[in-house]
């Protein structure tokens, strides 16, 4: 992409890229260490619920104290992104309804925003990616995160003409932990409370990469943003090492167990008995592809990939991400290049809130990583079929029946209100999506 030519260009006319960073947390604050080291990049804004504590997050990454006092630091995020100082919006709050609030007012303010709340995303990202279109600006997935890496593999593999079977990312998975809620979480990452207190480490977060909440999002945004389908009920997340991602990722009929080619899946570092898999890709991205031909088939195995014993499914894999330290590729190709690193272009995947155990009428939802609900990828057109209710809107909503355990949570099961702007832009993105689909029949 030649980003670091132009924007060594950039930084020699004195014209940088200039970035509003919104929420200095983890994520944040990776980004906020790389960019003393990137010339040509300037951050004039940060917006944070706690301008103090930004401050701190970037001593605590090696900012100086003038770079600090050249930074503007505000708890008005839509002010941050009206400033005629940002060219690039950077959404890392985590939270729905503040992401789609954020992702309207950049494109109101012709502003490009990269999108690290795929929670956000996936709850009205087919819809923000299609005002971010009308308005001329991008609407860009977060390079580092894996469904930003994951997508540019699916890109790299149809663009050297292979069809891709299926695509994904490793975690740390086993079936109990569905059930796994804030008070249970550290003991499954070897982690006294205390410990993870200590360390600054948020308990619902933690557990929703740990319930299979997280892994539903990031793969309902690589469906959304690569056509690609979805399981009909829910991720398998089977063990899976790397040497094996071309065997067990390819069509049951085939001997693998993919519903279908074309897939989304995420693998896990775990045997279902707890023995890790021998070459996990726990902190990786894959994609698997099928040879068109004898010819590729042969060249797979004579430059020694993997592949599986028909030799003509093989793999390529990143065995790790860096997350924030890679943001700054979206960044510049959003400021310097008007580019997504990935974006969504249709309704393919949903994530519906998923009952961790028996619940009762009168509950108040807890949403994403916490107590009552986990997050289920399902095709988004068995969502609308069956009106399920997204897991970004199942906190604070209390339940009108009771839900048994496993079952998936509707929206008529709780007391919605309609007037909230997060339900009304997820309606307004179900009934645009339904409409084209009955157009297109």
């Amino acid at each position: 992409m030649y980003l670091q030519t132009e924007l060594a260009a950039r930084a020699a006319a004195g014209a940088p890229v200039r970035v509003c960073l919104i929420g200095a947390g983890k994520f944040g604050s990776m980004f906020l260490s790389q960019v003393p080291t990137t010339p040509g990049l300037q951050v004039s804004v940060i917006a944070d619920l706690r301008p103090d504590a930004a401050r701190a997050a970037c001593r605590n990454v090696g900012w100086t104290e003038e770079r600090i006092a050249g930074t503007d630091f505000i708890d008005d995020a839509v002010r941050a992104i009206a400033r005629d100082d940002v060219d690039v919006v950077i959404e890392a709050t985590g939270h729905p309804p503040a992401g789609i609030r954020h992702a309207r007012a950049s494109f109101a303010a012709g502003k490009h925003i990269v999108m690290v709340n795929v929670e956000a995303d996936v709850l009205a990202g087919p819809l923000l990616a299609h005002e971010a279109r009308s308005a001329g600006t991008v609407y860009s997935m977060a390079y580092g995160d894996q469904p930003a890496l994951t997508t540019e593999q699916v890109e790299w593999a149809r663009s050297c003409g292979f069809e891709v079977i299926a695509a994904g990312k490793g975690t740390k998975y086993l079936p109990a932990y569905h059930a796994s809620t804030p008070d249970t979480v550290w003991d499954h990452y070897g982690l006294t409370a205390e410990e993870a207190a200590a360390a600054g480490m948020n308990s619902k977060m933690f557990n929703s990469f740990l319930d299979g909440t997280k892994s539903g999002l990031e793969m309902a945004a690589i469906a959304n943003a690569c056509d690609l389908s979805p399981p009909n009920d829910g991720l398998a997340f089977p063990p899976c090492g790397m040497d094996d991602l071309a065997h067990v990722l390819r069509p049951a009929s085939e001997g693998g167990q993919l519903e279908c080619k074309g897939q989304v899946e995420v693998v896990s570092s775990l045997e279902r008995d707890g023995r890790p898999v021998f070459k996990d890709l726990r902190w990786g991205v894959y994609v698997v592809l099928e040879a068109p031909n004898d010819y590729a088939a042969g060249c797979f195995w004579q430059y020694g990939m993997n592949t599986d014993a028909s030799g003509r499914y093989s793999a390529m894999f990143k065995p790790f991400h860096l997350i924030g330290l890679e943001l700054n590729v979206s960044v510049l190709s959003a400021g310097l290049l008007g580019r997504p690193t990935g974006t969504t272009k249709d309704f393919r995947g949903d994530v519906a809130a998923t009952a961790k155990r028996n619940l009762v009428a009168g509950e108040v939802l807890d949403g994403e990583g916490g107590a009552t609900v986990w997050g289920k990828l399902i095709p988004a057109e068995r969502s609308l079929r069956e009106s399920r209710l997204p897991i970004g809107l199942a906190h604070g909503v209390t339940l009108k029946r009771s839900i048994a355990a496993g079952q998936m949570v509707s929206w008529g099961d709780v007391e919605v209100d309609l007037t909230d702007e997060t339900v009304m832009a997820r309606q307004e993105m179900e009934q645009h999506f339904a409409g084209l689909k009955a157009a297109a029949e």
